[in-house]
């Protein structure tokens, strides 16, 4: 087929995909990451390797995410004990696997943990907008430091968060972890989707201050509400860290190979 033809014949494909809500992309085309796998592919490319991988939020589990890091021991942290016994089948696979039914905050007691219907909406913020359906249960508080220090848990770490609005509740009972953290994965919203809940310049000012800095964003999906953009997920490496040593765009040879692929 001509060439002319081939790339009519591909655009009136995305053209007709598209239309029915379906987008395709090459993975090698240069474009930003969309989805975990991705990223954490990325993350081992350039040298990301965890000894313990720590998920805080846990639900029914991120497979995407034991599964990148296939040696690395888990410590879950999941508040509400319907997960348990999921969860701590993945034991069951030879790797060390700790799994802990609280909730991780800044101090350690106990807090107020708001049920949703759906499971994975629950958080220890309260309702979800107008939504006041809840189940209201007492669950203990114990700062993720504390949790690490209890297992004897092996830097460096990978720390995923996904707490419904209080990410920085977590993170702030997790200094000594971060200091061996080599990737930070968040969920970040928004609007304040949850009382109280951290919105994106929160997460972003906070990890700063902390010295972190953003380096992937990825997922998302919009609210029913307007079509507006509600969540993503985001990946955050040290600020001074070996994966932000250069600053380049690229080197001087694989400008000059990019600028003579546009015709320069």
């Amino acid at each position: 087929m001509p060439s002319d033809l081939t790339g009519r014949a591909k655009r009136w494909g995305k053209q007709r995909l598209r239309r029915m809500g379906v987008e395709v992309t090459r993975l090698d085309s240069g474009g930003p990451r969309r989805s975990l796998p991705e990223v954490l592919a990325h993350a081992r490319r350039v040298g990301v390797a965890p000894r313990t991988v720590i998920d805080v939020g846990v639900a029914a589990g991120t497979s995407e995410l034991y599964e990148a890091f296939g040696a690395a021991d888990l410590l879950l942290v999941e508040p509400m004990a319907e997960w348990r016994t999921q969860l701590a089948a993945l034991g069951a696979s030879g790797r060390r696997v700790q799994v802990e039914t609280v909730a991780a905050g800044r101090e350690p007691g106990e807090t107020t943990f708001f049920v949703h219907r759906v499971p994975a909406c629950s958080s220890m913020l309260g309702r979800r907008g107008t939504e006041a359906d809840v189940e209201r249960r007492t669950v203990p508080v114990v700062p993720l430091d504390d949790l690490v220090a209890r297992h004897d848990c092996a830097a460096p770490f990978v720390l995923k968060v996904d707490v419904e609005g209080a990410e920085l509740e977590v993170l702030a009972g997790a200094s000594r972890v971060l200091a061996d953290t080599q990737l930070v994965l968040l969920e970040v919203s928004f609007f304040e989707l949850v009382d109280g809940g951290a919105q994106f310049a929160d997460v972003v000012c906070a990890m700063r201050d902390l010295g972190w800095a953003a380096y992937e964003i990825y997922n998302g999906h919009v609210r029913p509400l307007d079509g507006a953009l509600a969540q993503v997920d985001m990946a955050f490496v040290p600020a001074e860290g070996a994966l932000r040593r250069h600053h380049e765009y690229a080197t001087p040879e694989q400008a000059d190979r990019l600028y003579r692929s546009w015709g320069y």
